[in-house]
């Protein structure tokens, strides 16, 4: 049952619409984010989700409560930043308990909850440190703490992890998703990262153009994309053309050109797709295997990655080179088998 519903929502400033006649909905205790490249309306949703900007169309609710009128600062939601929003002037403690202040709380009750809150982010005994003494880590973990406090339904997250660097930023992603775990609360996280919004979430919803292109599970996202703008944006992916021959008993024949003629499982075509289509067959290059027979090809660059290589191979007739990425020779002549069921049918947009 939806928790957080979005009904066809639309907003712009002037000119084309930035988000685009959304709709969406998300369970009660879900880690969901919002995946897109700059401009792709994302932060626009999430602002008008948490009320610092207002619907042109549509309507939005939280726990069957319209919200469309109700000011930011009754909502029941609560927003992270990417610049974290920390007072300088005010120590770790003071800047948790800011918001339930307002709440006139009595003392011990007000203390009460922000050790609590110290204890649930890992920042036990560091209640009187000041802001400017903590590591980007523990400011962004100051941040959560001071939005958690007032226990709201939904916590919204913009891009909360980019001002960190590459080794935090994992290390984070991994204590947030703990995090959420443990408080029960839904979260619906901003990004451009892929990585962090397939490592994170429980469903990923893919924007381009204000436009939701697909709303699923991390694993179908990248396994099972509906278009090619999903497939492009969620990893590296090879693309062939193609045109399906037919479809029966659920298997499907394609004419693959330099592929060849290829059967593969009906199932792995994007709904929609019909006999006599053309399509593009896309793999991803960790399904892509060297053997001793196949499609000729030469190496031409490779990138040690450690447990595996990530190789670029040239084939006679294709501009693009294909992306293989596992045990492999470095340089030289090669051959590429292309298994059909690990290769998806995707529309010719």
């Amino acid at each position: 049952m939806s928790f957080l519903t979005v009904s066809n929502v639309s907003k712009s400033f002037g000119g084309p619409a930035v988000v685009d006649q959304v709709s969406l909905e998300v369970p009660r205790g879900e880690f969901f984010a919002l995946l897109g490249p700059s401009g792709c309306g994302k932060t626009t949703l999430l602002r008008m989700i948490a009320g610092f900007e207002t619907p042109d169309s549509g309507m939005i609710s939280i726990d069957g409560e319209a919200m469309n009128a109700v000011p930011p600062h009754l909502r029941p939601t609560n927003m992270v930043f990417q610049s974290y929003a920390i007072f300088p002037h005010l120590n770790v403690f003071d800047n948790i308990a800011y918001g339930l202040r307002k709440l006139k709380l009595p003392k011990d009750a007000l203390r009460a909850k922000v050790e609590a809150m110290l204890a649930t982010v890992r920042l036990e005994g560091l209640g009187g440190r000041a802001a400017d003494q903590l590591s980007g880590g523990q400011r962004q973990r100051v941040a959560l703490a001071r939005a958690l406090v007032r226990e709201p339904k939904v916590l919204l997250l913009d891009e909360p992890l980019g001002a960190l660097d590459k080794r935090l930023r994992e290390a984070m992603q991994l204590e947030l998703r703990q995090l959420q775990r443990k408080v029960g609360i839904t979260f619906v996280l901003v990004t451009h990262d892929q990585e962090e919004a397939l490592s994170l979430s429980d469903r990923v919803a893919v924007m381009e153009h204000g436009r939701i292109l697909q709303v699923a599970t991390p694993r179908q996202l990248y396994e099972r994309p509906v278009s090619r703008a999903v497939a492009d944006f969620i990893g590296e992916i090879n693309f062939f053309h193609a045109t399906v021959r037919e479809i029966s008993g659920g298997s499907a024949t394609v004419n693959a050109g330099l592929l060849g003629i290829i059967t593969l499982p009906a199932g792995n075509l994007a709904p929609g797709i019909k006999t006599d289509d053309h399509i593009l067959l896309a793999i991803r290059p960790e399904h892509v295997r060297f053997s001793s027979q196949g499609l000729a090809g030469e190496i031409i660059a490779a990138t040690f990655l450690g447990e595996r290589n990530h190789v670029h191979v040239r084939i006679a007739g294709r501009s693009e080179p294909v992306a293989v990425s596992g045990a492999a020779p470095t340089e030289g002549p090669v051959h590429l088998i292309f298994p059909p069921d690990r290769l998806m049918g995707l529309p010719s947009e």
